[in-house]
């Protein structure tokens, strides 16, 4: 006789704290309470008779039996999304939902979107924009379009598109263009550098492939989002990094100046698809993305 499961909506909520460390995370994510959540785990906890967390800091981590569970649950929800997906997949009248941050759509992937839906119209995209880290495994999202450096996950399908390359951008406005644009990368160490708070290494890692000394850098006016940031340099407030693809229509149209070039990272422009499972239409995007980029 099978024996009876405990109740699905603990298991869930057992699956999310297990795998992201902490109920209010867990709870955000199922779109509940902090307090159902831990009623959740409390009455899963008495169900089985065991300790599923332990206190670990200003978080949880699961038990010996909270790892078992952990995983057996893991593989079950998975295989539930995946095959959710799947069916979800097989409805012409399913958009594909891509993930993607702000900055990246505002100043990359919107000036191409037309061309893509004649392209490929039967992908019905729809974006779905966030300066936040980004969750690949999030439900409702098809794949994500995002800068990550590998090893990539075993639990997802990473297309590779374009190695990233940034490089210090300046605007014909700013008002040290005149002295700057024929100077050396070394002229920068004396310049307050505009920069961005989602990506303290930029700098650091332009200067050091530039072989200038990353101590003598100069922070200046700092930006949470990217898009704020190159938006900044485009209006002369000063001398911003970026990724090339973020820059590249700005540099054609002469909005910005990229006087030292570009040097790579050991991040990937890629695209993320959950599971392992086949899809056609993230091929289709791969390859269309691919070839975008590369003209």
């Amino acid at each position: 006789m099978s024996q009876e499961l405990p109740s699905l909506n603990a298991l869930h909520a057992f699956e999310a704290v297990a795998r992201l460390h902490s109920v209010s995370r867990a709870a955000d994510e199922l779109h509940v309470t902090h307090g159902a959540v831990s009623r959740q785990i409390k009455t899963l906890e008495e169900q089985l008779g065991v300790a599923l967390f332990v206190k670990e800091g200003r978080g949880l981590r699961p038990s010996d039996a909270g790892l078992r569970l952990r995983d057996a649950a893991s593989e079950a929800f998975e295989r539930l999304r995946t095959a959710c997906a799947e069916l979800k997949r097989q409805s012409h009248d399913a958009p594909f939902v891509l993930g993607c941050p702000g900055s990246l759509l505002a100043r990359w992937f919107i000036p191409r979107l037309d061309r893509l839906n004649r392209e490929l119209p039967e992908l019905r995209l729809q974006l779905s924009a966030s300066e936040g880290e980004l969750d690949p495994r999030r439900p409702g999202v098809d794949a994500t379009l995002c800068f990550a450096a590998p090893p990539w996950p075993a639990d997802m399908q990473v297309f590779e598109l374009a190695a990233e390359r940034i490089g210090a951008v300046l605007s014909p406005r700013y008002a040290g263009h005149a002295a700057l644009i024929d100077a050396p990368a070394s002229a920068l160490l004396g310049v307050p550098l505009l920069h961005t708070v989602s990506r303290p290494q930029a700098w650091p890692q332009w200067a050091a492939a530039q072989g200038l000394a990353v101590e003598r850098l100069q922070l200046g006016q700092g930006f949470e989002h990217l898009y704020y940031l190159l938006e900044a340099a485009a209006a002369g407030l000063g001398v911003a990094i970026a990724p090339q693809q973020l820059v590249a229509d700005d540099l054609a149209g002469g909005r910005l100046l990229a006087p030292w070039g570009f040097v790579e990272t050991p991040a990937r422009l890629a695209l993320w698809v959950p599971g392992r499972t086949r899809d056609s239409r993230a091929e289709r995007l791969a390859q269309w993305l691919r070839a975008e980029l590369g003209g």
